[in-house]
């Protein structure tokens, strides 16, 4: 057996040349005071040393620099290529998202992604293995020389990733092993795939990689959406699935993506220079990617016979609690490329590697009880307490029941044996009752186990609607005011917000601006200088961009993009306040379900006295301004592709002067407006219905006879 190893490679920054690595200045000039020379220069100093920082961070795991100080390179990245137009295709900074697409496209892969032959018993991995040496012994090749290199079996989205020229290039997910869907910007965001390879990779590499959610991200993330009211995804797989099939690449930088890669399934040299010859064994292309900097797992191990494998799996399953990431089983491949190519293939699957799974994680246990928790949206979630029992080698004393509907489908109800499963390794939930011993079924609770507030159903799902006024929703809402994506309140993390409430300091959220530096200074862990600089985060807080403010609210289904499309429509707080669920269902994107969910929480009667009661302390949000006009009057257009703004800007753009903007084509639509990679289907619409299809300069032109100008202004 050979543990793994790896040997150094170069960097993608040399601290003795590069200033940005190690102890980095981040008291960087006026980028006014730059000449293009010099913001050129730091830029590509900064763009190396934060590849650098990168790999450190997500291959190594070994950061060079605390975050903040990485925050501050990055964002100066982000500064001088803006001012002095210095983005390149594959900069660290592509990696916040770009332009929504209209859909994923399908692409080719460079080579087939097949699926793997699969048992749970140790005697089929046995017979894998004489399958094995009856062919290589066929071929002419000594059986007894095979050696098997084994490694974990992720449980995640399989998708290839190619490089040319060592740049990042394209990805696509597995598909049908042939094709699959193009999803190049959502895995460009992902930290730990690289823009730009590290040392002498060749001309064309194409990987096959595994992304993944991390099970205490997902976890992390999980408790984020049944606070915001939505579902949480079942287990780590579907997380993944669900996040790189986002048309918006910058949905996808937000959520906690990472990637293992495993195979190499192309490797092309274009005949120029020295070739870089591919290894001749799949343990060696382990260590090309490390010299490539491409993550992979350091579970990995070589064995020279197939009761070598079996220690493996059996070794692994025992360990899979500490892993960081959901696996299912482990692979155990043919190690030399000579005797893969010999074996070949079937139709479906390689004949030189098979996958050991593990066992259903499944247990049988009574309910003791049912305890109800409430999110920040005033979500009810029901939580089944169980005898405990042991699933998979863990201590099951809790399983989730989802919502109230599933609890009627169930007929459960407490005293009932019933089926717990662990799902993706992270959230047991109960699947089946297999033996009724109660009478009916659990009676989900009319009123709010915190505050007592009435109960009120929304489909499958059940809602507290004591709102802004239930202690349960204030100290998350809290916390949801202070987060980056909403106020960005440096300071206010949920420890200090549950201290703040159990000191009776806060019991709203309007009772923030209340707080003094004597307030907090008398707090234990807090001294002058924290306290004062609480204070100072908040005061800037009063008068913040509408968008941030509706956001920081936490309404049932608004999140960052349906308050940015809110403030761009209405541009003023008190026009949305006034607004009928009629008039918010003109906003884009924004359907029956949402407006009625926008309209509920601003008539609750807590969330309005919130609202005032910050209003009353000096927090008045920055208005929008909102042209009106009548120019385009009659017209309706659908926008597709890339565009110099965004989709959503243009959308509000020729709404303010009097046209209508959809998200789809039909026999009603005049234009099609088609900027850079428009989408397929929308230009298949287009065609179907006779619809004018004009690019951007025909569409400038277009508005320019109506006497509006493009693009719109600043």
């Amino acid at each position: 057996m050979t543990s793994a190893h790896s040997g150094s490679s170069p960097r993608h920054a040399d601290p003795d040349e590069n200033p940005y690595v190690e102890s980095p200045p981040t008291d960087f000039e006026p980028v006014a005071a730059l000449s293009a020379d010099e913001a050129a220069e730091q830029a590509s100093l900064l763009r190396a040393a934060v590849r650098e920082h990168d790999y450190r961070y997500y291959v190594e795991a070994d950061p060079l620099i605390a975050d903040e100080r990485y925050d501050r390179l990055f964002a100066r990245l982000e500064e001088l290529e803006d001012a002095f137009d210095l983005s390149t295709e594959n900069s660290p900074t592509r990696r916040v998202g770009g332009t929504p697409l209209d859909e994923l496209e399908t692409i080719q892969h460079v080579a087939p992604m097949r699926s793997i032959d699969n048992a749970t018993e140790a005697e089929a991995v046995r017979e894998f293995d004489e399958r094995v040496r009856r062919g290589l012994d066929a071929e002419g090749f000594d059986p007894d020389a095979v050696e098997y290199v084994c490694e974990p079996k992720f449980d995640g989205l399989s998708v290839e990733v190619v490089y040319e020229d060592g740049e990042y290039a394209r990805a696509a997910t597995r598909g049908d092993g042939v094709e699959g869907d193009d999803v190049t910007e959502q895995v460009r965001t992902i930290g730990s795939v690289p823009g730009k390879l590290r040392g002498d990779p060749p001309a064309r590499l194409a990987v096959r990689g595994e992304a993944y959610m991390p099970r205490d991200a997902f976890e992390a993330y999980n408790e984020e959406l049944m606070e915001r009211g939505e579902e949480p995804f079942a287990n780590p797989r579907n997380a993944a699935a669900g996040t790189l099939r986002q048309l918006d690449p910058s949905i996808v930088a937000e959520r906690p993506l990472e990637v293992f890669f495993f195979d190499v399934l192309g490797w092309e040299n274009d005949g120029e220079g020295s070739p870089v010859e591919r290894p001749d064994t799949h343990w060696a292309e382990f260590d090309a990617f490390d010299a490539f900097g491409l993550r992979r797992t350091d579970r990995v191990e070589r064995v020279d016979d197939i009761e070598g494998a079996l220690d493996y799996r059996d070794r692994l399953m025992a360990e899979r609690e500490d892993l960081n990431f959901a696996i299912d089983g482990v692979v155990i491949s043919v190690d030399d490329r000579a005797h893969r190519e010999a074996l070949g293939s079937t139709a479906r699957a390689p004949r030189w590697a098979f996958a050991y799974k593990f066992p259903p994680r499944t247990a049988t246990t009574t309910v003791e009880g049912v305890t109800v928790q409430v999110g920040r949206t005033g979500r009810l979630t029901p939580v089944a307490e169980l005898d405990p029992v042991d699933v998979g080698g863990v201590t099951v004393s809790r399983a989730t029941l989802h919502n109230p509907a599933e609890i009627e489908a169930l007929g459960v109800n407490v005293g009932d044996r019933v089926r717990v499963y662990r799902a993706g390794d992270v959230i047991p939930y109960v699947p089946e009752v297999v033996e009724k011993r109660s009478e009916g079924t659990y009676a989900f609770p009319e009123t709010c186990p915190i505050c007592d507030a009435p109960v009120e159903r929304d489909g499958p799902l059940a809602f507290c609607t004591g709102g802004l006024g239930c202690p349960a929703q204030l100290k998350r809402a809290i916390e949801h005011w202070a987060r980056r994506d909403a106020l960005d309140v440096e300071g206010l993390g949920p420890e200090r917000v549950e201290q703040l409430r159990e000191a009776g300091l806060v019991e709203s959220l309007p009772d923030l601006y209340d707080l003094t530096v004597d307030d907090l200074a008398a707090l234990e862990g807090w001294g002058e200088t924290s306290a004062a600089n609480l204070i100072r985060e908040l005061e800037a807080t009063k008068e913040p961009p509408l968008d941030d403010f509706l956001a920081g609210l936490g309404i049932p289904d608004v999140g960052a993009t349906t308050a940015r499309a809110l403030a761009t429509h209405f541009g003023d707080l008190d026009a949305i306040l006034g607004s009928d669920e009629a008039a918010l269902r003109a906003v884009d994107d924004v359907g029956p379900e949402v407006a009625e969910s926008i309209r509920t929480f601003l008539d609750a009667d807590e969330n309005r006295a919130a609202i005032e009661g910050l209003r009353e302390r000096g927090v008045d949000p920055e208005s929008v301004d909102v042209e009106t006009g009548d120019a385009l009057d009659g017209l309706t257009f659908v926008f597709t592709g890339s565009l110099s703004t965004t989709r959503s800007e243009a959308q509000a753009h020729v709404e303010a002067h009097g046209a209508d903007a959809t998200s789809s084509v039909s026999g009603n639509t005049d234009y099609l407006v088609a900027g850079e990679s428009p989408g397929r289907s929308k230009r298949d619409d287009a065609d179907a219905e006779d619809v004018p299809v004009v690019d951007e300069e025909g569409f400038a032109d277009l508005l320019a006879e109506r006497g509006v100008a493009w693009p719109p202004e600043e």
